[in-house]
């Protein structure tokens, strides 16, 4: 079975930085691919980074590209997600995944964080 778990969410005001943290537990992530997810209210789910674990490959939304950065610990077995310069648009549940590499969706799913950015 394997785990993931978020923390590091909270309230802040634009301009802020928050870093989530996403810690994986229950087998070896070495063959998973890792991702950042979100939601706000009455929104579709949407992509906001992945990377491998191993760090062989990035993608970034467009609408956070420069300004977020996913990188990972693998002595921690943790990802992380740095969000600088946050605006108000990016207030939502935020939740990390994780895909197995031979796998076509993605498998395993944290709780969530929630992310407020007031104006």
């Amino acid at each position: 079975q394997v785990q993931l778990v978020e923390s590091g969410g909270g309230l802040v005001q634009a301009g802020g930085s928050l870093r989530l943290s996403c810690a994986a537990s229950g087998r070896t992530f070495s063959t998973f691919y890792m991702g950042w997810f979100r939601q706000a209210p009455g929104k579709d789910r949407e992509v906001v980074a992945t990377k491998s674990w191993t760090g062989g490959s990035t993608y970034y939304a467009d609408s956070v590209k420069g300004r977020y950065t996913i990188s990972r610990d693998n002595a921690k077995n943790t990802v992380y997600l740095q969000m600088n310069s946050l605006k108000p648009e990016d207030t939502a549940v935020y939740y990390c995944a994780a895909q197995a590499l031979t796998s076509g969706s993605w498998d395993y799913w944290g709780q969530g964080t929630q992310v407020t950015v007031s104006s």
